[in-house]
């Protein structure tokens, strides 16, 4: 059921549709070296196919998990062949391309670069983290975009019309109900529609009915997509970030049901939720510190998914606290003035004085003792070193419990000021 035109291909409208740029180009037969990046049963596979096809070029494989310098540089002699005996040129596509190193990435590039070949890689993951920069300077990198489920349903009608490649000559009944289950259990893979489609109508037998039962078979087990540690990992756990920061705890709570639905270890969850406290939150509401270092215990402690709840009552709390960033824009800020001034000295008064030398040097000497002072507060001191000037990092926000903090603070630094 691979589309053999452009006009076969399903989805990926953003590039593909009437006078869109990769679409321009392949309708102008101009070949150019390109990366296609995106999540698994996008069509990948297809467009290079189709570039080649555009191109009237001779089409060569390669899977990077299967091959190395030695079958590049088998293409390669290939290329130059069918260059020497038709003219023609050659477009070499490498699946999942992320998986070569950077000896086997380098291995093509001068043929790339002097026009034996066309390359077209294919990958699932971000192409400036796993590619060659070299690389990647002479290839434009194209984005698929998953395939929605009206997208997949149109894969299915097709699959079921056709009767040269498709399931046409079966005579299946499959009701619109379960065409349109079939699609959202395939998550925006056209391979894995088809394949679902397959055992059921394995199951159903010819001029036999997919019904709702048979379904449920087929795709019980089944997961969403996710992608530990790739680009949909770390987009899901900003989007969840990102939901808490803007106080809206119901896109938060469907973030976290989504990344445990795809098996992201909890306690990774745990740990990045602590992180949201401090960062998001702070000192407007410190309780919420405490209770995501509960939920974490309680992710330790009893596991999933019973530590999941504990979880999710943390991510729902931390969305409706008041939110400040103060804590972490003072740490920034602090730790720019200490790569700035560098490694100054303490001064003497702050010093610690445990023997007699070091009273003798002067550590300790004119401390003014805070307990000992009106309000248990040494006005005036100073607690930087000499050599830089006083910081201000923390500035409260208006929310919260740090409403009263930043008015406790301006009263102390008006008698600090009104001091000396």
């Amino acid at each position: 059921m691979r589309p053999r035109t452009l006009d076969q291909v399903v989805g990926q409208a953003h590039l593909l549709d009437p006078g869109k740029p990769l679409r321009n180009a392949l309708a102008g037969g101009r070949l150019h070296s390109m990366v296609l990046w995106g999540p698994p049963g996008s069509g990948k596979t297809t467009l290079a196919r189709l570039v080649a096809n555009a191109g009237d070029a001779q089409f060569l494989a390669l899977s990077a998990v299967m091959s190395g310098v030695k079958d590049i540089r088998a293409a390669v002699e290939k290329a130059q062949t069918e260059r020497s005996a038709t003219g023609r040129a050659t477009v070499l596509f490498i699946d999942e391309v992320h998986r070569f190193n950077k000896a086997q990435q380098d291995a093509f590039l001068p043929h790339v670069e002097d026009g034996t070949l066309t390359f077209v890689g294919a990958t699932t993951e971000n192409p400036s983290f796993e590619l060659n920069s070299a690389l990647l300077s002479r290839a434009r990198v194209w984005v698929l975009k998953i395939l929605d489920a009206p997208a997949l349903r149109q894969v299915i009608d097709r699959a079921l019309d056709d009767r040269e490649r498709g399931l046409g000559g079966l005579r299946l009944s499959v009701g619109a109900a379960e065409r349109d289950a079939l699609s959202i259990a395939a998550d925006g893979d056209a391979r894995r529609a088809l394949n679902l489609l397959e055992i059921g109508s394995d199951l159903a037998g010819e001029g036999g009915t997919i019904d709702a039962r048979i379904v449920t078979d087929v795709v019980a087990g089944g997961h969403r997509r996710f992608d530990k540690g790739g680009d949909a990992f770390y987009d899901q756990i900003s989007a969840l970030h990102k939901s808490v920061r803007g106080s809206d705890p119901d896109a938060a709570l469907y973030w976290l049901a989504r990344m445990l639905d795809g098996g992201c270890d909890p306690l990774y969850l745990a740990r990045r939720v602590v992180r949201m406290a401090s960062e998001d939150i702070g000192n407007a509401d410190p309780r919420a510190l405490a209770i995501t270092l509960d939920a974490w215990d309680v992710v330790e402690r009893l596991g999933s998914p019973e530590g999941e709840l504990a979880l999710a009552q943390a991510v729902l709390y931390l969305a409706v606290a008041a939110k400040s960033n103060a804590v972490y824009v003072a740490l920034a800020e602090a730790r720019a003035d200490v790569e700035r001034h560098g490694s100054l000295d303490v001064p003497l008064a702050l010093r610690n004085a445990p023997s007699a030398l070091m009273k003798g040097l002067g550590h300790g000497r004119d401390y003014r003792y805070a307990h000992d002072e009106p309000g248990a507060f040494a006005a005036g001191e100073r607690y930087f070193p000499e050599a830089m000037p006083e910081g201000r990092y923390y500035r409260p926000v208006d929310r919260g419990l740090e409403a009263q903090i930043a008015t406790r603070l301006a009263e102390l630094r008006r008698r600090n000021t009104g001091s000396k």
